[in-house]
């Protein structure tokens, strides 16, 4: 092992962005191994390579006691996608965490017995701080609600996204009044936030314009706005959002490019590029792009290398495209100021698949690095300062963490 991937085996990794369920729900209603394996993501590839359904809800009942039967059912597609980064992800935690070689039915009674053992308070904090070797957690669970764990372990992001969407918040009929509705949530939660979240790309196209008061104050009354009027409500309550973070000096925490599920994206509204009016509006305000705009990757390599105001987080990437991250890392090291990158985030509900995602994560990158170095563009000592960088120091700098 050359000393570089050493580094980044070893060195704790900020994780900048989770889903995750909180410890009761994990307690009380966490995964049995099929579901631990196969949840969130990977049934999207699944489901593109051919399994029913019917199979797919089989795979995760989790009131089925069947667990090689359930697993039958999408075993073809699993032959398919098992070298997708979603398929390796699940390779990833059937080796790591259950000790599986092969993901085969016999195998999975004893591995359910493992499962259950995770059941345990403090078994979730272990997985995620122990086994993945984080140094944190950033948590999106779709609330403006934020109560970080005592040792700063858990933080919490504040989610804007249905404000982005055009929903006005009840009882508001007026600028002033959703104004002064949006300063007091952040007055109530930004002191505990790390950051604001809006994922409105699933919704709306990202491109954003600036409204005015007298724009947007006849909408405010209408029972049903059109999908034109949300567009309009959602660009002047984003901006809003934008204006208390800014305040609050929290970043905002923008989804880009591709969709979690499938069948159903519109390709044309995800690219990043789509945000430069953004961008321009609000230069005092860190951005945090996630996801590489998979697959618009260049065109966002070229908004951090243009505005100083813009991150880049990997977060999701490597699960979604591995080799496409890999490429958009290396072409960051030569084109985008190493102090705006971000390595890693799971994007996930349960701990184990935020644990494979970390190794995948610090796989690829000692890929990506390690040809920089074989190609003497980069000295080891070199890459190792990058690595350093990406996987902790710039989170640090950007979330304003110690």
């Amino acid at each position: 092992m050359t000393d570089l991937a050493a580094f980044i085996a070893t060195t704790t990794l900020a994780d900048t962005h989770e889903h995750l369920y909180p410890e009761e729900k994990f307690l009380a209603g966490g995964p049995d191994v099929l579901e631990d394996l196969f949840d969130h993501y990977t049934r999207a590839d699944l489901a593109v390579a051919g399994a029913s359904p019917e199979a797919l809800k089989r795979l995760i009942d989790l009131n089925d006691p069947d667990l090689p039967g359930r697993f039958l059912g999408v075993r073809d597609a699993w032959e398919a996608i098992q070298h997708t980064g979603y398929g390796e992800a699940v390779r990833l935690t059937a080796k790591r965490v259950y000790g599986l070689e092969e993901l085969v039915p016999e195998a999975l009674e004893a591995a359910q017995k493992i499962t259950e053992g995770f059941r345990k308070p403090g078994e979730r904090l272990r997985l995620l701080r122990d086994v993945a070797n984080l140094s944190y957690v950033q948590i999106d669970d779709f609330r403006w609600e934020c109560e970080p764990s005592a040792d700063g372990f858990f933080q919490y992001d504040i989610s804007v996204v249905g404000l982005v969407q055009g929903n006005i918040p009840e009882g508001c009929t007026t600028p002033e009044a959703v104004r002064e509705h949006i300063g007091k949530g952040f007055a109530q939660w930004a002191p505990k936030a790390i950051a604001i979240k809006s994922q409105h790309a699933y919704n709306r196209t990202l491109l954003w314009q600036e409204r005015t008061d007298s724009e947007i104050a006849p909408l405010l009354g209408k029972p049903e706005p059109t999908e034109a009027e949300k567009l309009a409500l959602g660009d002047w309550m984003f901006a809003r959002c934008i204006e208390e973070a800014t305040r609050h000096e929290l970043p905002v925490k923008i989804h880009t490019g591709y969709y979690a599920g499938h069948s159903y994206m519109p390709i044309e509204r995800v690219p990043s590029g789509l945000l430069t009016g953004l961008l321009r509006a609000y230069p005092k305000a860190r951005f945090v792009l996630m996801h590489t705009s998979y697959p618009y990757g260049h065109e966002q390599i070229a908004l951090a290398k243009h505005f100083p105001n813009v991150f880049l987080d990997l977060c999701w990437a490597w699960s979604i495209d591995p080799y496409a991250t890999r490429d958009f890392v290396r072409h960051a090291v030569h084109a985008v100021p190493a102090n705006k990158l971000f390595a890693f985030g799971g994007d996930s509900f349960w701990p184990n698949a935020s644990v494979s995602y970390a190794f995948q994560a610090r796989t690829w990158l000692t890929r990506a690095l390690q040809a920089e170095v074989d190609e003497a563009l980069l000295t080891e000592k070199q890459a190792i300062a990058i690595a350093a960088r990406w996987m902790g120091g710039n989170q640090a700098a950007c979330f304003n963490l110690p």
